[in-house]
């Protein structure tokens, strides 16, 4: 079942009626599904079914299940399985020929892509965390920029924020990216811009650095020719101010004059900057 991932007012109705049925309560966190329940002024046993155990603890499950037992699962905060164990207890369930009934409810990634305004998308993708090691986060996080079309969910942590958002404003600096910060807590903050322009705005305030983190990156524009990508007048009016002014500028610059979208502009610059480099 999902659970709130941050304002207790998220739990549904239906998950709290489920909660009063159940014989059992399997969690990441015995110590947050007490809680939980201690809020709700109901007491059941608890089942610790974590990363680390969840094949032993699936057993335990299946047999509360084989004893009529109904039992529920929760990991600490949103929709089960969404980067947060779930997927093997619902596959040893299965196969042991039991039912799984999904209690829908919080999920982070819904919440992030709701804010993010990103009208290009045709869809998103969940990601989650990516790889903590440099060289394989920055493959990966390539692999992510390379996707036409589609939004693109991140989870990050608190000690790694400023790093992928430094890795995103190398990699892509005019791609849009909704940074969305605590969600559904007190210290809720969600802020879209161009990756380039991120740094600054974590820097500017140690406290937009804290709490956990989903990051939205827009939906890339499809490739194009350079010529094909933007209006002649635009593309003219880039080449001059490229001639005279660093690639930043000009894109600033021909995106006031000409009124295209600076993210087709950037494109189209870095595609003439190459060009001339060959």
């Amino acid at each position: 079942m999902a659970t709130p991932i941050g304002n207790l007012a998220d739990l549904s109705l239906r998950a709290i009626h489920a909660l009063g049925l159940v014989d059992a309560l399997a969690c990441e966190d015995t110590r947050q599904g007490g809680s939980l329940l201690r809020h709700l002024g109901l007491h059941k046993p608890l089942i610790a079914l974590h990363q680390h155990n969840e094949r032993e603890a699936s057993a335990a499950v299946l047999a509360r299940l084989a004893a009529g037992e109904r039992v529920a699962y929760a990991s600490d905060a949103g929709t089960p399985a969404i980067s947060d164990p779930g997927a093997v207890l619902v596959r040893e369930v299965v196969a042991a020929g039991y039912r799984v009934l999904p209690l829908p409810g919080p999920s982070s990634a819904a919440a992030a892509m709701s804010v993010a305004g990103d009208t290009a998308a045709q869809g998103f993708a969940f990601v989650g965390f990516l790889p903590t090691k440099a060289g394989e986060r920055r493959s990966a996080l390539q692999g992510v920029l390379a996707v036409e079309g589609q939004s693109q969910i991140l989870f990050e942590a608190p000690h790694r924020i400023v790093e992928l958002v430094d890795l995103l404003a190398e990699l892509a600096p005019g791609r849009r990216v909704s940074v969305c910060r605590e969600l559904t807590k007190q210290f809720e903050q969600v802020h879209t811009a161009e990756a380039g322009a991120l740094p600054a705005w974590l820097a500017a305030d140690a406290q937009r650095q804290r709490g956990e983190f989903v990051l939205v990156v827009h939906a890339a524009a499809p490739q194009a020719a350079v010529g094909d990508a933007l209006p002649a007048e635009a593309l003219r009016v880039l080449k001059l101010l490229m001639a005279e002014l660093p690639l930043k500028q000009a894109v600033a610059l021909a995106a006031q004059i000409s009124g295209a979208p600076r993210n087709r502009l950037y494109d189209a610059g870095l595609a003439l900057k190459n060009a001339g480099d060959d």
